[in-house]
């Protein structure tokens, strides 16, 4: 068994080092821009890889962005949890509103099963 674990540890981290190997150098960058907001605020994958892409973000291209935050392991509930925290601490939400905001094309992004996974954890849906 423990070597069986340990089998699967060394493929994980060879294999992400592979994947880390292939990334051009705009990308990398994207990686790091990407992990600096991570962890400042929640992020959907679309939201992040609109902040990376955007001419009032980050600016890379579309591609690099989406590889970049595709390289990443990144709990996408997690985020949607962090984000309606945010919402929250700044003004009332009802679970419907909350997930419309978590959810739609101009708030977050997220998708509608991880909104409704984030309000839910954070109390909004009593």
């Amino acid at each position: 068994m423990k070597l069986l674990k340990l089998t699967i540890i060394t493929i994980l981290l060879f294999t992400t080092t592979s994947w880390a190997e292939n990334l051009t150098i705009p990308q990398k960058n994207a990686v790091r821009s990407a992990k600096n907001y991570l962890r400042m605020i929640g992020f959907s994958r679309n939201g992040l890889i609109q902040q990376l892409s955007s001419d009032a973000g980050d600016g890379y291209k579309v591609t690099d962005a989406t590889i970049a935050v595709d390289s990443l392991n990144i709990d996408w509930d997690k985020q949607a949890i962090k984000s309606a925290k945010k919402y929250l601490n700044i003004m009332g939400f009802s679970c419907k509103g909350l997930i419309q905001q978590l959810s739609s094309k101009a708030g977050d992004k997220y998708t509608l099963s991880q909104a409704k996974y984030g309000a839910q954890q954070v109390g909004a849906c009593q």
